[in-house]
């Protein structure tokens, strides 16, 4: 598969991500969209991940920018876990080790054909702290190798006006259940 936006993907792109800038300033107060534009132009490949998480109804906005590394962070900040990676395990093994009424696909692939990162339970808490996401749904993050080695895996979401983090069975998949990324450009 080519990892490249037609023209007319690349403009739409662009203006997708710029309204949703311009209407959500509190998530990256201090930022210039003029600045984040031309990062995004100069990684065309990044533009590309980009697309893919907002296809997959992530609603990628700027919430950061490193200083070391001049990058821009983006997370996916729809308000539920983005609905075109749902229904989905935590990883390749959780997947085959399912022997009947296995999902389609699984997180941990899906983020790294996308060119994405699932987020941290750190990032996950940091994305709260700019809204409400997944008060009806939930979403795997980085399980650590410790928990995962025992067969488990974490996901996250927002009840009663607060974020739990969970364990599941990694195998196990449920309609409401996806996964954000980030990606730094």
């Amino acid at each position: 598969m080519a990892k490249k936006l037609s023209p007319e993907q690349h403009e739409g792109l662009l203006h997708t991500l710029r309204a949703r800038f311009e209407k959500n300033m509190n998530r990256h107060t201090g930022l210039e969209w003029a600045d984040v534009q031309a990062k995004l132009v100069a990684n065309p490949e990044k533009l590309w991940s980009l697309h893919e998480m907002e296809i997959t109804s992530g609603e990628p906005d700027v919430v950061g920018h490193d200083n070391q590394t001049g990058e821009y962070i983006f997370y996916d900040c729809s308000a539920e876990s983005p609905k075109g990676r749902r229904s989905i395990c935590y990883d390749r093994e959780a997947l085959d080790s399912r022997k009947e009424h296995k999902p389609k696909n699984n997180a941990v692939e899906m983020a790294n054909a996308m060119g994405i990162e699932l987020l941290t339970e750190e990032q996950y808490r940091e994305l709260q702290k700019l809204g409400n996401f997944d008060m009806k749904s939930s979403s795997w993050v980085v399980t650590p190798a410790s928990i995962r080695k025992l067969g488990g895996a974490l996901f996250c979401d927002r009840r009663y006006d607060t974020v739990f983090v969970y364990h599941n069975g990694a195998e196990s998949y449920y309609g409401a259940r996806g996964f954000r990324g980030s990606l730094r450009v």
